[in-house]
């Protein structure tokens, strides 16, 4: 009802897990770091709770999105299941081959012979096996011993089954009963995600209006403590609340969220609960709450008691549009730090020249990564959002979109509420909110090697590369440096996975761009920076 008065392209506080509003917190970090660290090292759980609403599914999704290629996963989503139910539903996921039923029933130990076979299979393939049990605090103790007897299978070096078990708070009292100890033994990694701090529910919010389009955000920082304060900095509640909230600024024509309208919108999205009633207090006036058709039927009221009443204040400013070379500027965004349209130039060659100058090398004619090749950059195309451009922490020739129109930009900086973007000499200071309604995810940055070096090195490479490798890690580590021409062993694998986990890596034991670039800014290596250019080092 309310996306048309603030220019929104979707709803932007919708509880789906969308990825494409997925904000990572620090914790939210933290758990996918914990998460892809488990699946290499070596089988057994993997535990990850959270409260109702923090963020766990999101976390999960991607971290499927992110499991190295030579794993097969199995997912399970509705764990109230008996053990010949789970043990068919694994067997289901993985695809593995059953007598047919009119062999007659299976039962426990037919199902175990199966995926104990199927496992020796896979290993003997180079394959791994992790199963992902979400809502794990509704499984029973008999399945979850279950559960432990299929770790059992294991070769000299790691056992061939591991288990994430995804949950609320009430999964770490269970594993903490006596008779799961030796389940709880087996538990290689655990993280409990909490909720977000205060400064990141305002990003939070600002993350979200910014991917559904709006230009500007009608939650002023000033509201932030008060929704912090009001939704325990839980994603869920902080979605349900900001929804119901922007319900209320339509009804009353107001483009911001008032305290008023965040109270009343609190004392109907959590009528019941001490914090909310406490803030807003038991006889706050409430809006009709919009499900059903009798509720559909109050908000189509709603909007046209909108409509008809006169109301000065005045709608929010559209979103900047990019604007080619030469092209008049449109409308200026609300939230930027100053009027100004998005510079954007067709050619990506020119835009990846440009990037190349920051790093003090002008690229030759041709194809503008073959040149920079000669010169020890390599090109790293990537797709993500300002999430992945932060963590990179590097300039980077983006791709925007204005309709059917596609155009270049280099990032040159970027801090909390802004980004730097320059084209064909131009250079603009844009808010973060016109950015994104503009960028599809997809960048071009480059990275500082040697010409002779892999772009990955894996466990038994061996040269130069690895040696450099080495030296960097055990820098890290503060340990002796390996001698020279040394294969890649599995002490440098474990520390590379360790390393890429502390990163919020995909700690596979590879070392691929996304390694080296970290690498190279640990280690001192001369590169320019995206953050510290705008003040925000890393």
């Amino acid at each position: 009802m309310y996306k048309h008065f603030f220019h929104l392209k979707q709803a932007p506080f919708s509880i789906a897990p969308d990825p494409r509003y997925l904000f990572m917190s620090e914790r939210h970090r933290e758990a996918l770091a914990h998460l892809l660290y488990g699946i290499g090292s070596g089988g057994g759980f993997v535990l990850l709770t959270g409260e109702i609403g923090a963020g766990k599914t999101t976390v999960c999704r991607c971290f499927i999105e992110q499991i190295p290629e030579n794993c097969r996963l199995a997912y399970i989503f509705n764990p109230k299941l008996t053990v010949e139910e789970l043990l068919l539903t694994v067997c289901d996921e993985l695809h593995i081959a059953l007598p047919p039923a009119s062999a007659g029933p299976l039962g426990v130990k037919g199902y175990v012979d199966a995926i104990n076979r199927y496992l020796l299979d896979a290993h003997a393939q180079g394959l791994n096996n992790v199963l992902v049990i979400d809502e794990a605090q509704n499984l029973s103790p008999e399945v979850l011993e279950q559960l432990r007897l299929l770790t059992n299978l294991e070769t000299s070096e790691r056992k061939l089954l591991q288990i994430i078990l995804i949950g609320q708070p009430e999964l770490r009292a269970m594993l903490a009963r006596p008779e799961l100890e030796q389940l709880a033994q087996r538990v290689i990694a655990r993280y409990h995600l909490g909720p977000l701090g205060e400064a990141e529910t305002g990003a939070y919010i600002g993350h979200r209006m910014a991917v559904a389009g709006a230009a500007g955000t009608p939650f002023g920082a000033a509201l932030t403590p008060l929704i912090h304060r009001l939704t325990q900095g839980v994603p869920r509640r902080i979605n349900l609340l900001c929804d119901r909230a922007l319900l209320g600024a339509y009804v009353e024509n107001s483009p911001q969220v008032t305290r008023t309208i965040l109270q009343k919108a609190a004392a109907e999205v959590f009528a019941g609960e001490g914090p909310a009633n406490r803030a807003t207090g038991r006889a706050a006036a409430r809006w009709p709450m919009l499900a059903g058709g009798v509720l559909a039927g109050a908000a189509l009221s709603a909007a046209a008691a909108w409509q008809i009443m006169p109301h000065p204040a005045q709608e929010p400013a559209p979103a900047a549009r990019l604007v080619a070379k030469g092209t008049p500027a449109a409308a200026p965004a609300a939230a930027a730090p100053r009027p100004a349209a998005i510079p954007v130039q067709s050619g990506e060659s020119d835009a990846l020249r440009a990037l190349a100058a920051l790093w003090g090398q002008p690229l030759a004619d041709g194809n503008p990564c073959a040149a920079a090749l000669r010169l020890n950059l390599r090109c790293h195309q990537g797709r993500g959002g300002l999430y992945e451009l932060r963590l990179l922490d590097r300039p980077a020739v983006v791709t925007l979109h204005d309709g059917p129109r596609t155009g270049y930009a280099v990032l040159a900086a970027m801090d909390e509420h802004s980004v730097t973007l320059s084209a064909d000499g131009r250079r603009e200071r844009i808010g973060i909110p016109a950015f994104v309604a503009r960028f599809g995810g997809e960048f071009t940055t480059f990275w500082r090697m040697p010409r002779g070096f892999r772009d990955e090195v894996r466990e038994g490479d061996q040269g130069p590369d690895v040696d450099w490798l080495g030296a960097r890690l055990a820098q890290l580590n503060k340990a002796t440096q390996p001698a020279l021409d040394r294969p890649f062993d599995a002490r440098t694998r474990e520390w590379l996975r360790a390393f890429q986990a502390a990163q919020s890596l995909k700690a596979d034991g590879v070392a691929g761009p996304r390694t080296y670039m970290r690498l190279n800014q640990l280690s001192g290596v001369p590169e320019p920076r995206l953050l510290a250019a705008s003040g925000t080092g890393k």
